[in-house]
């Protein structure tokens, strides 16, 4: 059974970053594409970036130029850095092996002053 535990969410000002983790238990993380989705209330979940297991990204929406995927395969580990946080990004952020049913827990990020 893979697990993926999203970690890293918090209360930050606009314009201040914030760095997401996504641990998964196994190897296959390595093996495959990781997204990266965020839900905001009575909102439908989107998605936000991605990662190919060779290191390809791609971005979505508004978060071009503000936020960077990344991952650490020996760590099994798919890291999201947010930067020039907006109000607009509070959501739950949660992680999903692509194309499967493997979902995190999710992990609240607010953007308020």
């Amino acid at each position: 059974q893979v697990q993926l535990v999203e970690s890293g969410g918090g209360l930050v000002q606009p314009g201040g970053s914030l760095r997401l983790s996504c641990a998964a238990s196994g190897s296959i993380m390595s093996m495959s594409v990781i997204s990266w989705y965020r839900q905001a209330p009575g909102k439908q979940r989107e998605l936000v970036a991605s990662i190919t297991s060779g290191g390809r990204t791609n971005y979505y929406g508004s978060v071009k130029g503000r936020f960077n995927i990344s991952r650490d395969n020996a760590k099994n580990t798919v890291y999201l850095q947010m930067n020039s946080l907006k109000p607009e990004y509070t959501a739950v952020y949660y992680c999903r092996v692509a194309s499967t049913t493997y979902w995190g827990q999710g992990t609240q990020v607010s953007v308020s002053s």
